[in-house]
């Protein structure tokens, strides 16, 4: 088995450095990709209300033997249930439908700022973090302004932001935030999905260099600016190809080499995304 290295996160909890995501599988397709990913390794899944996988993500989970106490399990609030107590009903239907007594990290899936009930929410949260019920909270898709919202409102930070993150889109303005906060970074999108990353040439330079494939080098850049990527796949050869990726470093010019193919963002805004 591979040994993944931890992360601390502010609230005390570990956090692997690299995990399974598991949008758009569907539940027989999660069931089998995470119950393949936790044998060969991974420990962190990632899964989301909106995903309509959570019930094939638990069957993975409890099918994989590996004792519950080593998996962090992760679901998001969908943006039709924000405020508090559409919160805490909404995280009870997420932990049925994973079969799990509780959850280690629940993020708030988009800010939704027109809506405007995130902080409602988060409230919501930190009272079931209280409880036991989640391990740590977090979000996904906020901006800085968001968070520190959220500090300003309820003096509590989140321990995970979840954004979109990959070479073409490095988000460097938003990891300098969070590190300065103590949150720590989580990468959806790691590869740039549907996109030509993978095929660019400054990549695939980096990747011959260390006799690795382009995502691997990708995955590895993303570990070394301490970010936790997230990568889906199905197929129990790249899972083993993605998880194998600590045993090379990139060099200063070629973490820079593989953040020079910038172009833009895949997915929303989150100033102006909505997602229900």
């Amino acid at each position: 088995m591979t040994s993944i290295p931890l992360h601390t996160l502010n609230d005390g909890s570990t956090l692997p450095a690299i995990g399974l995501g598991t949008y758009p599988l569907d539940d027989s397709q999660a069931e089998e990709a995470v119950a393949g990913a936790l044998e060969l390794g991974y420990r962190l899944i990632d899964s989301a209300t909106n995903y309509r996988n959570e019930t094939g993500t638990g069957r993975g989970v409890a099918r994989s033997g590996v004792p519950r106490e080593e998996i962090v399990v992760t679901t998001k609030l969908p943006g039709r249930h924000h405020g508090y107590e559409e919160t805490l009903a909404s995280f009870e239907e997420s932990r049925s439908r994973l079969g799990l007594d509780y959850v280690d990290l629940y993020l708030i899936h988009w800010p939704l700022p027109r809506v405007d009930k995130y902080v409602d929410s988060w409230r919501a949260m930190i009272k079931l973090r209280d409880e036991g019920l989640v391990r740590s909270i977090g979000v996904s898709n906020f901006t800085a302004e968001h968070i520190d919202r959220l500090e300003a409102e309820t003096g509590v930070l989140p321990s995970v932001n979840q954004i979109e993150l990959h070479p073409a889109f490095p988000q460097e303005e938003a990891r300098v935030s969070h590190a300065a906060k103590g949150v720590r970074t989580e990468s959806w999108s790691p590869l740039g999905r549907g996109t030509e990353l993978l095929k660019a040439p400054e990549i695939g330079a980096v990747a011959e260099a260390h006799g690795v494939t382009p995502a691997q080098a990708v995955l590895r850049w993303h570990t070394q600016l301490g970010c936790v990527p997230i990568p889906k796949s199905g197929h129990p050869g790249r899972q083993r190809e993605n998880l194998d990726i600590f045993g090379f470093v990139l060099t200063e010019e070629e973490m820079a080499r593989v953040a020079g193919v910038a172009r833009g963002r895949i997915g929303g805004a989150p100033e102006t995304h909505e997602e229900f």
